[in-house]
């Protein structure tokens, strides 16, 4: 699609990378939706972006939604179809790092309900006004995670995997339909989405960090291009493939990784 075609319900608008994605839609000249629970940080925001891309208020609106209440995702839902949205991009989610037995509970079921099942819902509520436009996107902002698992992952991983797993079928469920389903895999992003743990994982295993503006350009790319997928940088799209060709190959190459795990790692970071 093209950005000045689409009108953009943008999920986790004032993360580290939902702020760099909203104003690179912006500038490409797309109409965008910002979502927080912040009304304050979403009307500042607004402000903000306004003045960087130029882009007139009509092009820039923000509504309140906490997404792990059902409700607020209905209610969302008919928000955006009145703003007449054909193109959702889940952006918002939660980390979680450390290894299994050091992970909160009620933490554990936040990361699935906001990486996972909000998503879902949400693009239940909004699929009958999508099937009814001309053309309509569903862009899942998910992880290079969510197609190879790496130790101290397991929880951040698992709802990567099912948000990949459920852009893949939905969109072959709609693939008759005007309803483009893609999924977004970045790499470790460089934002303050990553704790201090994550950042010294990274470091002791030489992964490399993103800056949020790639993934942001990154996303209008696959907008434009309406490809299913699109993973980015390297050597992590080499390993992502030999994971898919052949998963237990690889399964002794991360000694570094499990070693570099902190001990008592209760608190959730992500790489991404």
């Amino acid at each position: 699609m093209k950005p000045l075609a689409a009108r953009v319900l943008l999920t986790g608008a004032g993360g580290g990378i939902g702020q760099h994605v909203a104003r690179e839609l912006l500038k490409a000249g797309a109409a965008v939706m910002l979502v927080g629970r912040s009304p304050e940080r979403l009307d500042q925001q607004a402000v903000e972006l306004a003045a960087q891309t130029g882009a007139a208020a009509s092009r820039i609106a923000w509504r309140e939604a906490d997404l792990a209440r059902v409700g607020h995702i209905t209610r969302l839902a008919g928000e955006a179809q009145n703003w007449r949205c054909n193109v959702v991009v889940h952006n918002a989610g939660l980390p979680a790092f450390g290894a299994l037995q050091h992970q909160d509970p009620d933490q554990l079921q936040a990361v699935m309900q906001l990486n996972l099942i909000a998503p879902m819902l949400l693009t239940q509520a909004l699929l009958g006004h999508l099937q009814q436009q001309r053309m309509a996107q569903v862009i899942c902002v998910g992880s290079a995670l969510g197609r190879i698992g790496l130790p101290g992952f397991s929880v951040y991983s698992a709802s990567k995997f099912g948000l990949r797993g459920f852009a893949e079928s939905l969109r072959r469920e709609l693939k008759d339909s005007p309803v483009k389903v893609q999924y977004l895999g970045p790499r470790s992003t460089d934002t303050p989405f990553n704790g201090d743990s994550v950042t010294a994982y990274n470091r002791a295993t030489g992964t490399a960090m993103d800056p949020p503006e790639r993934v942001a350009h990154e996303l209008l790319t696959l907008l434009q291009s309406e490809a299913a997928e699109r993973f980015f940088g390297f050597p992590e799209s080499v390993a992502l493939r030999l994971n898919s060709l052949a998963p237990t190959l690889l399964d002794g190459s991360f000694k570094r990784h499990r070693q570099s795990l902190p001990g008592g790692a209760s608190r959730a970071s992500a790489a991404v």
